[in-house]
């Protein structure tokens, strides 16, 4: 189908659902024709947006457009979230597993979803209620307490159109996503839509004979879609990851030759330490998730250190195994398989994870961190909620202070060229993403890695457990934080490894 009789498939009022984590399966043709279709008409107007997670343009943002937007990312479309902050239209953040599971409770025309994800976070209803602006007027999120135990209750809401992309598609419009980098949540969305009596529009790069698709590849049916649409520009409009067109490697159809990672660093900087430092807290066998931010150089480190092989590293995503790629995330080198975004949730809602290395805005002394809220702006924190909610331990990965920090390191030292600007270490966060005092009552362990120095959170408060060589407790640490931590009556320093480029063998 042409992408105009496609698009006259969407209408005013439609709650449009998308799949994409930035460029990866993102249906950039399809948003971009729609963008430039409501320029010149003023329509589709009124649209609900729901987003999984974060996508990659900002082709929403035009007043009237949008009535509502809801999101587990919604700071990766900035214009949009400046148009929020201004109550241009109603915008929510949900964890991004709850988002993905609320597809399949509107596949089976379930009224939504009970979970204990986000309790005693800004999501809860108590707090924010996942609000981040004052134009939402309705709770979409409520607390119900069952049997003496408090649960949050997500309502499922219509899908009127899904906008998806695969890799191929036959006569008939089966899917497949063999060049793909993820499988995301296409299929569920589908579903969605088609209980809602909506319309499925699919962007491909080649349609195929009938017959020629192996059935078990077919990630959507064609019984599911409604138009297909062949992109045009794909080197535009259909690359891989962000800066890939295609490769093999991340879409697992080839696996790439170990003299495909990254050397370690010749020379250490502060992002260095920190991973180097995260790395220790991973042991073999190990099921781990490495999330956005300073953190995702860990997987590099793990590569490095011959540890690779003897954890299972995944993304949220629906990837399990390879090495998460910094520039292209969440594209992944050498994936040993994949499943569905949706599904990835399931496994981490229900425990899987051993390990989770997170980034961190602000920690208070009670371990509450916030990774939502910047320049008092609520920004959404895609699937840290969930993640750091089930997983077992919990690595938080961070400068100790932010804005200007320069440092380097010599003769196994850590010096500071120049102090950040803006403490991490703070009295009180500004939004409560993850809560500490929850954590340990479900018994989580909680580590606190940042270049200078080691904190791990107890039932009195965040204690210092280690400090970098070369720093001075009270100058480069104390005087630098908001509330003074426990010190550790075992107080030690880093395992000076870290600080000496190269391979530092901790797992020899």
């Amino acid at each position: 189908m042409g992408i105009s009789a496609a698009l006259d498939l969407i209408k005013d009022g439609d709650s449009i659902a998308l799949a994409s984590a930035g460029n990866c399966g993102w249906p950039k043709y399809l948003v971009k024709k729609l963008e430039e279709r409501f320029l010149e008409t003023g329509s589709p107007k009124g649209l609900t947006i729901y987003a999984g997670c974060g996508q990659d343009d900002d082709f929403f943002a035009h007043p009237g457009f949008v009535r509502r937007f809801i999101a587990s990312h919604p700071k990766t479309a900035p214009a949009m979230l400046a148009m929020a902050v201004k109550n241009e239209f109603e915008a929510y953040a949900l964890p991004q597993g709850i988002l993905q599971q609320l597809y399949r409770c509107s596949a089976a025309k379930q009224p939504g979803l009970l979970s204990k994800i986000g309790i005693g976070t800004y999501i809860d209803p108590r707090q924010d209620g996942g609000k981040i602006c004052e134009a939402c007027k309705e709770d979409i999120v409520k607390l119900m307490d069952i049997d003496g135990e408090e649960w949050l209750f997500y309502k499922s809401h219509p899908v009127t159109a899904g906008m998806l992309r695969g890799t191929t598609a036959d006569e008939n419009g089966n899917i497949t996503i063999e060049h793909e980098a993820l499988r995301l949540e296409i299929l569920e969305i589908a579903l969605a839509a088609k209980a809602s009596g909506g319309k499925v529009i699919v962007q491909v790069k080649q349609i195929t004979e009938n017959g020629k698709l192996d059935p078990k590849d077919i990630v959507i049916p064609a019984e599911l879609v409604n138009a297909v649409v062949i992109c045009e520009e794909p080197e535009i409009y259909h690359k891989q990851s962000e800066n890939v067109m295609y490769s093999p490697y991340f879409s697992g159809e080839h696996r790439a030759p170990a003299s495909a990672a990254a050397p370690p660093p010749s020379e250490l900087n502060a992002n260095d330490i920190v991973c180097r430092r995260a790395v220790y807290e991973m042991f073999p066998g190990a099921v781990i998730n490495i999330g956005v931010g300073i953190g995702i150089g860990t997987a590099a480190v793990a590569t490095t250190e011959g540890l690779s092989e003897k954890v299972t590293s995944t993304v949220e995503l629906g990837v399990f195994g390879g090495t998460p790629q910094l520039s292209e995330f969440p594209a992944t080198l050498n994936p040993t398989s994949m499943i569905s975004h949706v599904h990835m949730f399931d496994f981490y809602h229900a425990g899987g994870l051993d390990i989770a290395f997170l980034g961190a805005a602000q920690i208070d002394r009670q371990g509450n961190v916030n990774s939502s809220m910047f320049n008092n702006v609520s920004s959404g924190q895609g699937g840290f909620i969930d993640i750091s909610s089930t997983s077992k331990k919990v690595v938080f990965c961070t400068y100790f202070k932010a804005k200007g920090l320069k440092t380097n390191v010599a003769d196994g030292t850590l010096n500071i060229l120049q102090e950040g600007k803006i403490p991490k270490l703070v009295e009180n966060v500004d939004q409560i993403t993850f809560n500490g005092k929850i954590a340990l009552e479900n018994g989580k362990e909680v580590v606190i890695c940042t270049e200078r120095a080691v904190f791990q959170l107890t039932k009195d408060g965040l204690m210092l457990t280690e400090i970098a060589p070369g720093m001075d407790l009270e100058k480069d640490i104390l005087g630098h934080m908001e509330f003074k931590p426990i010190v550790s009556d075992q107080l030690k320093a880093m395992d000076s490894r870290i600080f000496v480029p190269g391979r530092m063998g901790c797992f020899d």
